[in-house]
């Protein structure tokens, strides 16, 4: 018995399912558990995930189920995972990467440049937050957390005039249909890891790695541990907006990354560009540069140190 560890909302429970298929296809005879549970983060819907610890409120009771024994492994989106992980658990595969781009979802306006002034954008991300009030300084944008449908709900209900989602995640609930604009990278650079799933488990679990493994999609592990590296250089966490987005180009990897304040001041672009191979070294390279051209400031500034 294999037991996968994820949280409750719909869109997690389709990851496990999708990681849980992808095995019995090369291991039909397996048996299978899908094991919810609730985290903090999932507990958390009243206040900015910012102002509670961040993305790995969404982490912390996984991760002690896999250390306990209770699972077998966890399934994540690779944008809520933090750089450094408990000793003894690792990632052991990054599965194919969905559309990483973000999605405007509303009944009124078929992109974000048609929304009036004054017009409310809902987003938790301080990442969208950011970009959104850079980009289009005259929309008033508002704090919106809860799972997909439950943001969906509040945007039918009329507490907004859109909404930012992840495109990867509507498209896996089969709501792709409520997308009115798959944002451009180039207006809204995609968070660290967004649209990757990645399975984490024990390192000594030698059985459940092997079973793993091919489910490792090589290209984007590069992508994403370019986008992780970035993150890991610059100490991004919950309270810095930060956005690094990988591309395979050819046989080469281009890394672009932005940070700025969350109201959407000082905000910061740079890329970088080398081999496929070069993956964490570009990441490194591309903070290095935000770093000398002004990063360091805004990370002082909004840590308070």
């Amino acid at each position: 018995m294999l037991r996968i560890g994820t949280r409750r909302s719909p869109l997690a429970m389709w990851q496990a399912s999708y990681v849980r298929d992808a095995l019995l296809i090369d291991h039909p005879n397996i048996e299978i558990e899908l094991v919810g549970i609730s985290t903090q983060g999932d507990k958390t819907l009243d206040v900015p995930l910012s102002s509670k610890g961040g993305k790995g409120l969404f982490l912390k009771e996984l991760q002690q189920a896999l250390l306990d024994g209770q699972i077998d492994l966890a399934v994540h989106s690779m944008k809520d995972v933090t750089v450094t992980l408990p000793a003894g658990l690792h990632i052991v595969a990054i599965c194919e990467r969905e559309d990483p781009r973000d999605a405007l979802v509303s009944a009124r306006y078929a992109d974000l440049s048609a929304f009036p002034a004054g017009a409310i954008v809902g987003t938790c991300s301080l990442r969208r937050q950011c970009l959104l009030r850079f980009r289009y300084p005259d929309l008033s944008v508002m704090d919106l957390r809860g799972n997909v449908n439950t943001r969906l709900r509040r945007l039918d209900d009329g507490e907004f005039d859109g909404i930012i989602l992840a495109a990867a995640g509507l498209k896996r609930l089969d709501m792709e249909d409520r997308i009115r604009q798959v944002i451009p990278a180039d207006l809204m650079l995609p968070a660290v890891g967004q649209g990757a799933l990645g399975i984490e488990c024990r390192e000594e679990d030698d059985h459940t790695n092997r079973l793993l493994m091919p489910l490792d999609h090589k290209l984007t592990r590069m992508r994403v541990t370019a986008e992780r590296a970035v993150n890991e250089r610059l100490d991004g966490g919950c309270h810095v907006p930060l956005a690094a987005y990988a591309e395979v180009i050819g046989d080469g990897l281009r890394i672009r990354g932005v940070v700025g304040r969350p109201d959407g001041t000082n905000v910061l672009t740079g890329e970088a560009q080398g081999t496929l191979h070069q993956a964490e070294e570009l990441g490194q390279q591309l903070a290095e540069d935000l770093l000398e051209r002004g990063a360091g400031q805004v990370l002082k500034d909004l840590y308070g140190n």
